[in-house]
């Protein structure tokens, strides 16, 4: 192979990001050595090590000496915003975590959640509401709905033991998310599920993710007053 067609590093990570998100690699599945990868595409040993330790850096897999590479069991699914696994939010704060799920439907797609996934025709989805609580108070109240085309496995779930956000972060991987921030008055359900003054200001995060084109879901996240969105670097 001539330098010219010699595959980069980010073409080699892109690769195998995709070979992880379409499940040819799954969580927890032990990746060929950097030699025989090297071998695959062509190109520099050098270079499959600089893509997988962006791939480490960005959470899809976990490199040990001695011990190979892997793909992370319970990754920590990554664009520009990190989807957070609310339990885990709640147990770093130091508070008692617990989750309600309040009701699970098949339903058709209204408009909005069309106009969130970009798609043109109603469908059936499985829509989840659910709420999560910490130290027995109202946290965050969620509102999902999972395309069971990209997703049919969430039928199988019992969601009442496991939040649908939990069983995606860990099942699900994404290749594109969309996030929002806004704010909501108090009313209806979100009052009366986060014991709200009805009217008081709500913070709310909307994030929808895709596999390839494909729609896997979409949330309306309303938290509680009180509730603060932190951020590390």
């Amino acid at each position: 192979m001539t330098d010219q067609t010699r595959l980069s590093w980010t073409d080699v990570r892109d690769e195998i990001r995709a070979r992880i998100l379409n499940r040819t690699y799954a969580p927890g599945d032990r990746l060929p050595r950097d030699e025989d990868i090297a071998q695959e595409f062509g190109c520099a040993r050098t270079t499959v090590h600089r893509a997988m330790q962006d791939l480490s850096q960005t959470g899809l897999v976990e490199r040990k000496r001695r011990g190979g590479t892997h793909v992370l069991s319970d990754p920590v699914t990554r664009a520009t915003f990190d989807i957070p696994i609310t339990r885990r939010e709640v147990e770093q704060r130091g508070s008692k975590y617990d989750y309600q799920l309040i009701r699970r439907s098949v339903e058709l797609t209204p408009l909005t959640i069309m106009a969130r996934f970009g798609i043109t025709s109603a469908i059936k989805m499985l829509r989840v509401k659910a709420l999560h609580l910490a130290d027995n108070r109202p946290y965050i109240f969620e509102d999902r709905w999972i395309d069971l085309r990209s997703t049919p496995a969430i039928m199988e779930v019992d969601l009442t033991r496991q939040s649908a956000n939990e069983w995606l972060v860990h099942n699900k991987p994404y290749s594109r998310l969309d996030v929002r921030f806004s704010a909501m008055s108090a009313e209806g359900e979100s009052a009366r599920f986060l014991e709200a003054p009805e009217g008081s200001a709500l913070f709310v995060i909307e994030r929808t993710t895709w596999i390839g084109t494909a729609p896997i879901t979409t949330v309306q996240a309303i938290a509680a007053p009180g509730y603060q969105l932190a951020a590390q670097s």
